[in-house]
């Protein structure tokens, strides 16, 4: 990897643990000595079940991303936060784990009305 991606992976893990912070979820830069469940990208005290991967890159190989923050995760939920040039930062992750997070969410209503629908 060229200093210059290392430089832009830096400021990425800055980037989103600034935007956190920012939506009320104070984070900092993890030590990337090595990768694992007890060294994340970005460490959000508030939120220890989640280990967050960062990806500031134009062409991000979406699997590649997500398999390797399974990998460190251990048994806490894979985030990938991405983000490109001029874009805005998204968050990735599992699908089956968004669901199980809508489970547990305001979103979801239940009752009659659901029928209805």
């Amino acid at each position: 990897m060229s200093g210059f991606s290392r430089r832009k992976g830096k400021r990425g893990e800055r980037e989103l643990a600034a935007l956190l912070a920012a939506e009320g979820f104070p984070a900092t830069r993890g030590q990337q000595h090595r990768g694992g469940p007890d060294s994340p990208d970005v460490i959000v005290p508030s939120l220890p079940g989640i280990h967050f991967e960062a990806k500031r890159t134009e062409r991000l190989s979406l699997y590649d991303a997500v398999a390797q923050a399974k990998s460190d995760a251990g048994d806490k939920l894979p985030v990938v936060g991405h983000r490109r040039n001029a874009c805005e930062w998204l968050a990735i992750l599992p699908l089956v784990d968004l669901l199980a997070i809508l489970r547990e969410s305001d979103f979801v209503q239940t009752g009659k009305d659901d029928e209805a629908a």
